[in-house]
């Protein structure tokens, strides 16, 4: 009897409970459809103010307005030679639309910035554009986010677009530096259309793959790459941070990628094949073209080292002097972690350890590290880098040299022999082209955009060297310096030739063409 009577007992609880749970579910249920309401008519009535600004604006200006997202426009990378000659295509060809570029860089004008990217990269705009100065740059700085790097740069990200797209509202928005989660701001809240031109996806299966293997790199620490559930944790995040990537990324109506390498993880992330296409970056190849290229003969070749020698003991008997050179080993890239300067640097003490001392050997050869420095964490980098060269005692070989002109960089290259190149996954390798349009031998790393692009025969013929090592880079740079001169003259002008097709004609020729769809939409 005591058993029958405790279970309508329990029953009766569990009514209770059910009872209590439900008279709960319901005003929740209620409550989270009334706030979402009010969202949706929060952002309906952001989108209507901002579309508000922008037919004032239209109204004042008396035409359509295309903006540029471009935080780091003074600096002097592939990436800004792509924006400078992105504005100067569109201006030739819609001279009826006026352009603007969001910065966030700071204590510069702009005057100063568009003479910063005719003495670097010999580009003149044909006429005047506007620049909306950003003060909150430093919410997409890598330093600003010790742990969860991505996730905190895409969030300031937004926060960035959204303090540009409030500050000036564009009827075309066009990402050029490959901040992706500012696309769906412009185009939901913004009414705007949108592009994007992506350098190097966010987060790749390249990525992932480093992470699950645990291979430490420069983006993978070695206190995750030694613990198992660390590399667990973070393959996870990056899984649902590239679900997160490919959503907006889908939201651009022109997509346009650097490389083969590049356009690979973007269908595969961003889904979208029908608006996604290859457009190489631009390279001033015809800067170089007009530099002959001569072949080195043997007899001068002799003297030269003769003349070498007597200098080099000219100079130890007068305490000093001139160095002059012989074989000049040239790298062009920005001093950022992943272009790998170590590698260069210990790969080039490895080539002079097996070189003999005296004019024809160690003395003859020179290490040119060229590159732009953004930042301080850069020139910080540089001082790193410095150390390295005292350390493995080759100080005296190596030469730094940063922001340089770009005549400076002109000469640099075609005075060098070999075009050093280390970065693993390059997106593409504008440095590598501008290697191989001067005239030198370039050595590239063997994965992304140098492998599938760049380096690649010409007609049957051999245009440069891959490596991955600290060996295979000093090998392969003796394996050069030992060819004859005719057998590297033949690989110089199949490189040259080789490198047409990633001119500034052609880059703008086909980035009018993708872009043709939208500029033709804009309302006139």
């Amino acid at each position: 009897m005591a058993g029958h009577e405790h279970h309508p007992r329990a029953s009766l609880c569990l009514c209770d409970v059910m009872r209590l749970l439900w008279s709960l579910v319901v005003p929740c249920f209620y409550l989270s459809l009334l706030l979402t309401l009010l969202l949706l008519l929060l952002l309906m009535g952001v989108r209507l103010w901002l579309q508000g600004r922008r037919r004032a604006r239209r109204a004042q200006d008396g035409g359509p307005n295309v903006a540029f997202f471009h935080p780091h426009c003074d600096a002097g990378g592939g990436g800004e030679r792509v924006l400078w000659c992105c504005l100067r295509a569109l201006m030739n060809r819609y001279p009826g639309v006026s352009f603007v570029v969001y910065t966030g860089d700071q204590g510069v004008t702009g005057e100063q910035i568009l003479e910063g990217a005719r003495q670097r990269f010999n580009i003149t705009l044909p006429r005047p554009i506007s620049f909306i100065f950003l003060r909150h740059r430093v919410l997409v700085e890598a330093t600003s986010y010790p742990h969860f790097t991505l996730l905190g740069q895409s969030a300031g990200s937004m926060f960035l677009g959204w303090e540009a797209l409030t500050a000036f509202v564009p009827d075309l928005y066009v990402d050029s530096m490959g901040y992706a989660f500012t696309l769906p701001i412009f185009r939901y809240l913004g009414g705007c259309k949108v592009a994007s031109y992506v350098h190097y996806p966010t987060v790749s299966t390249d990525m992932l793959s480093v992470v699950r293997e645990r291979n430490p790199r420069f983006n993978n620490a070695d206190i995750i790459s030694r613990n198992p559930v660390l590399s667990a944790v973070k393959v996870v995040y990056y899984c649902c941070f590239a679900l997160l990537y490919g959503l907006v990324g889908s939201c651009s109506d022109v997509i346009m990628v650097n490389s083969t390498w590049t356009l690979g993880h973007i269908l595969a992330l961003w889904r979208s094949p029908s608006r996604t296409s290859v457009v190489y970056p631009p390279c001033d190849v015809r800067a170089f073209l007009d530099v002959p290229l001569e072949e080195e003969e043997e007899d001068d070749m002799e003297e030269g080292w003769e003349e070498l020698g007597q200098e080099l003991e000219s100079r130890e008997e007068d305490g000093g002097g001139g160095d002059r050179k012989c074989h000049s080993i040239v790298s062009v890239g920005q001093f950022r972690p992943e272009k790998d300067h170590r590698l260069q640097i210990r790969a080039f003490n490895k080539l002079l350890d097996r070189k003999e001392e005296g004019p024809g050997g160690r003395e003859s050869l020179r290490l040119v590290l060229i590159g732009g420095c953004r930042n301080q964490e850069d020139e910080e980098r540089v001082l790193l880098l410095r150390g390295l060269c005292d350390e493995l005692g080759v100080s005296d070989r190596v030469s730094f040299k940063l922001n340089v002109p770009f005549e400076e960089l002109k000469r640099e290259l075609v005075d060098a022999t070999i075009g050093l190149h280390t970065m693993w996954n390059e997106h593409f390798g504008i440095g590598v082209v501008e290697c191989m349009a001067a005239g030198t031998i370039v050595l590239a790393h063997k994965s992304g955009g140098p492998k599938l692009d760049i380096v690649v025969p010409y007609e049957g013929g051999q245009t440069g060297f891959l490596a991955d090592s600290e060996d295979s880079y000093a090998a392969a740079m003796e394996a050069i310096l030992s060819l004859s001169p005719s057998a590297r003259l033949e690989i110089r002008r199949n490189a040259r030739r080789s490198v047409e097709r990633f001119s500034d004609q052609e880059f703008e020729a086909c980035f009018l063409a993708a872009t043709e769809s939208l500029m033709t939409r804009l309302e006139p």
